[in-house]
């Protein structure tokens, strides 16, 4: 199982003078081939790929002007283009936007693979660094992994980390349990687990919000390329960072305790990014990651041997009544409890989501039923994802 380890390092005065002009090169090298790309299709409808913009890349090298990208390392600089012709093959396929240019004050970042740098006696060497990297060992590489790539960010509010790759012989499946359950996601509700189960919702961006509101209005009374005004945006870049790291903590417990206590867990399949586009909820929805949710339970059952099974977005888990099975004709978000018109059973709407979502979830495990509701047109079959 291949896995990534984040460190926290802190660079010399020599280190970051040349991680600086590597991370500029990089965004450099990216944007003026996203330009050529982007202008070669709107001039004569012709696709540049990454070996031409490779070739572009040595002929960049070899001018007058862009003659200091010969002092930093070749390897990220490729590695930009790689990623480059990743962000084209997604667009493509249509699961994102079109590539965006890189800017200066989002920091950046650099991959190094594995002729780039040097892994001895526990301490990272980077092309054309003398010194090791003064990283914060967090917890240590399981012993005999080797690193393939590393990369380094430089994150907006000024922190350095290093991400290290590595390929982990040393997983092993969790204890077999007989337990599963079904998850919905929600906004007051974190989480709602079949069992009856709720998780709140910590709201981190609105724990934060008052203080970073001050920090935007700060800003913005700032002199554009002032120092003051530097120092400003470092601020509100902390306060991001802060949001962020409690978020990330907060959902990596979340996940791990509901894979090591269940053998099958089963979502719904949500579309997020069609979601978000509801104004008033769109906050509210990105400030939970449903996405990182899903995301994260999906490697880490993956990880431990556990089943992990998505079950479609068009289910109507909220109308269906867990207990025979009657489909209401609405449900607004405002109604939490309702009673079913055929058995008169009273529901939690949560509770009985998460019921329904288990329910299907194991309908498609075991046989491979459709879960699509009755009245839709389509035949594609059931969208699922099923890792074991």
């Amino acid at each position: 199982m291949e896995k990534a380890y984040s460190y926290r390092f802190y660079p010399t005065p020599e280190q970051e003078s040349l991680l600086r002009r590597t991370l500029g090169c990089v965004r450099l090298v990216y944007n003026k081939a996203l330009h050529e790309r982007t202008q070669a299709w709107y001039e004569s409808q012709r696709r540049i790929g990454y070996s031409q913009t490779s070739s572009m890349l040595t002929a960049w090298k070899k001018e007058s002007e862009l003659d200091f990208l010969n002092e930093v390392s070749c390897v990220p600089l490729q590695q930009g283009l790689r990623h480059l012709q990743t962000a084209f093959s997604n667009f493509w396929a249509g699961r994102t936007k079109y590539p965006n240019f890189k800017k200066k004050h989002q920091g950046g970042s650099a991959e190094f693979s594995k002729s780039a740098f040097k892994y001895r006696n526990g301490q990272i060497y980077l092309a054309k660094c003398k010194e090791p990297l003064d990283i914060r060992w967090s917890r240590p590489i399981p012993e005999g992994c080797e690193p393939s790539t590393v990369t380094i960010r430089l994150h907006p509010s000024g922190r350095w980390h290093i991400s290290i790759r590595f390929d982990d012989p040393t997983i092993k499946p969790l204890p077999v349990t007989d337990k599963a359950i079904g998850i919905d996601l929600g906004i007051n509700s974190l989480v709602t687990t079949s069992d009856g189960n709720k998780v709140s919702n910590p709201k981190h961006l609105k724990k934060y919000y008052r203080k970073l509101r001050r920090a935007h209005k700060n800003l913005s009374r700032k002199e554009k390329g002032s120092k003051n005004r530097e120092k400003a945006r470092r601020k509100v870049a902390r306060i991001h960072a802060q949001i962020t790291d409690t978020r990330k903590d907060h959902l990596h417990k979340l996940t791990t305790q509901l894979v090591r206590e269940n053998q099958t867990i089963v979502v719904e399949d949500l579309a997020v990014k069609n979601m978000v586009k509801n104004r008033k909820l769109a906050q509210a929805i990105s400030d939970a990651s449903w996405g990182e949710i899903t995301r994260q339970l999906a490697y880490k059952c993956r990880w431990y041997g556990r089943t992990y099974i998505e079950i479609d977005r068009w289910f109507p888990s909220s109308k269906r009544c867990s207990n025979c099975g009657h489909i209401v004709q609405k449900m607004p978000l405002n109604i939490r409890e309702w009673d079913c018109p055929e058995c008169g059973t009273c529901h939690d709407r949560d509770i009985n989501a998460s019921k329904n979502i288990l329910a299907a979830g194991l309908a498609v495990s075991v046989c491979g039923a459709s879960v699509r509701p009755e009245q839709s047109k389509s035949v594609k079959p059931t969208a699922m994802k099923l890792q074991t």
